[in-house]
């Protein structure tokens, strides 16, 4: 059989961290970085994989998929969802930072699925199934919001989605701007780090007030770590809205304030900063043509996101490459980019 290709976004987000598996408001949109999968179907049973990006390869029976602790977790974990009974062969190509907060694995997740049969399903579908994959398979607790943006993307718009009841609205990103992604170079692994202990402190707090999310409470009743928490996520949820408010009226610099404000409430009050990602943040608040800037992702290393006036863009890589080699010692990588549409087959 003639093998097929697929490919899946990452996705940045523009504001709203942390805030989609406390029921409440993201603002993530697909980028232009993906994770392709090549699938040759098999009739003997057996799922092997092999990527570009990892030494380790999966070959193992459908009916006998286990956690390995290694990257092919997510393909065996989404093979379990699907609960394929036919084997195949799949080749993994990604361009997406690994560890950089721009969801390499959901990208994995949502291509495997389309490449294992799953394109027929609704989106939404598709990404609940990515999410499970995760929580279950590898143990990492993420939200909703990645594997939403890389199924349902649109290109030339952000999604803001409602984590409660996964409504959500296209925004149009201005064309006189650009999204420009800055990599620290410092790699999270998030399933190993206070990610899910932040979650946890979360659930923590919504349950002793009798409440499903964060997102319904008055955080004034709180003290300590519960009470830092509950009052990131009630402020980034209105800065969702006013972030969104401003971008439609076409305030950008009011835009930019909400995500360096929302930098912020991560790095005080979440505390999921490092002083790398700060760093980087305050040499984009000195340029000229950077309206706002934030950690991107769960934090703890990985990417920042930047809203740059489009005229301003070579300039602003060149001095944010410049100024964070000489206050870090490293040499990040750093991508331009424009909202991209969602998952697809790749048809030549």
């Amino acid at each position: 059989m003639k093998p097929r290709r697929f490919r899946a976004p990452g996705r940045v987000n523009l504001i709203g961290e942390h805030t989609d598996y406390n029921g409440g408001f993201v603002f993530p949109a697909a980028i232009h970085l993906a994770t392709r999968v090549t699938v040759t179907a098999r009739g003997d049973g057996r799922l092997r994989a092999a990527s570009n990006a990892f030494p380790e390869t999966l070959d193992a029976d459908v009916t006998a998929l286990k956690p390995t602790g290694n990257w092919t977790d997510y393909v065996a974990g989404v093979a379990a969802q699907l609960q394929i009974t036919e084997g195949a062969d799949l080749w993994i190509e990604t361009d997406i930072p690994i560890g950089g907060g721009l969801s390499s694995s959901a990208a994995l997740t949502v291509a495997t699925a389309l490449a294992l049969g799953a394109g027929n399903r609704p989106r939404l579908e598709i990404a609940r199934l990515c999410q499970r994959a995760e929580n279950e398979f590898t143990g990492m607790r993420c939200g909703i919001m990645d594997p939403f943006a890389s199924c349902l993307g649109e290109a030339g718009h952000a999604l803001r989605i409602d984590c409660r009841d996964l409504s959500y609205k296209a925004i149009p990103l201005p064309e006189s701007v650009r999204l420009v992604i800055a990599n620290t170079m410092v790699r999270h692994a998030l399933a190993g780090t206070a990610y899910n202990d932040r979650r946890a402190a979360c659930e923590s707090a919504a349950a002793r007030l009798g409440v499903s999310f964060l997102r319904d409470i008055d955080y004034s009743s709180l003290t300590g770590a519960e009470l830092r928490c509950a009052r990131h996520v009630i402020t980034e949820n209105q800065r969702v809205l006013d972030f969104e408010a401003a971008l439609l009226s076409g305030d950008l610099e009011a835009a930019g304030e909400q995500m360096y404000a929302s930098h912020e409430s991560l790095k005080t009050d979440f505390e999921v900063s490092c002083p790398e990602l700060d760093a980087m943040v305050e040499i984009a608040r000195r340029l000229p043509g950077v309206y706002g800037a934030r950690l991107t992702g769960g934090g703890f290393g990985g990417c920042t996101i930047n809203l740059v006036a489009a005229d301003a863009v070579d300039d602003v890589v060149s001095q944010l490459r410049a100024g964070y080699e000489a206050a870090a010692g490293m040499v990040p990588h750093i991508f331009v980019t424009s909202p991209a549409a969602g998952a697809s087959e790749i048809i030549e």
